[in-house]
């Protein structure tokens, strides 16, 4: 069997660093991975390791997220220019393009800005019709710290977030310890993937895959059904998890994947 391997790789865009894993080897077909708020490039290894070593499984932190740098905004023009930067650098050529929930719209709006880069679109459980809502789903960041001298009280003061967050805390420079997102720009982020986003969804005709969970918390049943009608050449896939699909059932999201790509 041949033995997965991922290395950790940087780009500098403007003075920002992006930060990305790139899963071996290089002949494998490209797939650009792209992770949700609250969660990191790495969240795709155990799919990397399912896809290996036909596919190359790029995953990065996306901007203000993991090992990535802070960025002055976070609408989808800044998202989808470093997604562009990136695969330029990459010099891959197409990529299928997979993404859960954030991940997921800001690959649908590559495809739409980019059609020629996208072979095929893996939505993970990202709606294209989401309602502004005050407060947000994510409010209960609000006056989390970003830093703390311990990482004991960085967890504790995240309180039933914090065992999730503790195994991605980074280390200080100077010591001390800092969250893998900055709580501010998460809740900057996440209000902005609110809104209607259908006119980009059907923009591009490439294969998709929309993997829904049945209990979502994001993508109602109903919205996920007319994702996959509405749209050429799209399937629709249910798993039996809430919004976390490739947490709560990482072998089944990787089956569906693995299936969806042998098709291309």
């Amino acid at each position: 069997m041949t033995q997965h391997t991922a290395s950790r790789r940087e780009l500098t865009i403007d003075g920002r660093r992006i930060s990305y894993l790139d899963h071996g080897p290089a002949t494998g077909r490209p797939l650009l991975a792209l992770h949700g708020h609250l969660s990191e490039g790495s969240s795709f290894d155990d799919l990397a390791v399912e896809l290996g070593p036909e596919w190359r499984v790029i995953a990065p932190d996306q901007r203000g997220h993991g090992d990535s740098d802070r960025a002055d905004g976070y609408g989808r023009e800044g998202y989808v220019s470093d997604l562009t930067a990136l695969l330029d650098h990459l010099g891959t050529g197409p990529v299928v393009a997979l993404g859960h929930s954030l991940g997921g719209i800001n690959a649908l709006y590559l495809a739409a800005a980019r059609p020629a880069a996208v072979t095929a679109l893996v939505n993970t459980d990202s709606p294209v019709a989401l309602p502004h809502q005050d407060p947000g789903p994510l409010a209960f960041l609000t006056g989390f710290p970003y830093t703390a001298p311990t990482r004991e009280q960085l967890i504790a003061a995240c309180g039933p977030v914090g065992p999730m967050v503790g195994p991605l805390l980074r280390p200080l420079p100077d010591g001390g310890w800092r969250l893998p997102f900055h709580p501010q720009d998460t809740l900057d982020s996440e209000r902005q993937v609110h809104g209607d986003h259908w006119a980009q969804w059907l923009a591009s005709d490439c294969p998709a895959l929309v993997i829904n969970g049945r209990t979502s918390q994001a993508l109602p049943a109903e919205q996920a059904a007319s994702m996959a009608s509405l749209r050429p050449r799209t399937s629709l896939v249910t798993l039996e998890t809430d919004h976390f699909v490739q947490l709560q059932d990482p072998k089944g999201f990787a089956r569906a994947v693995r299936e969806f790509l042998v098709t291309l």
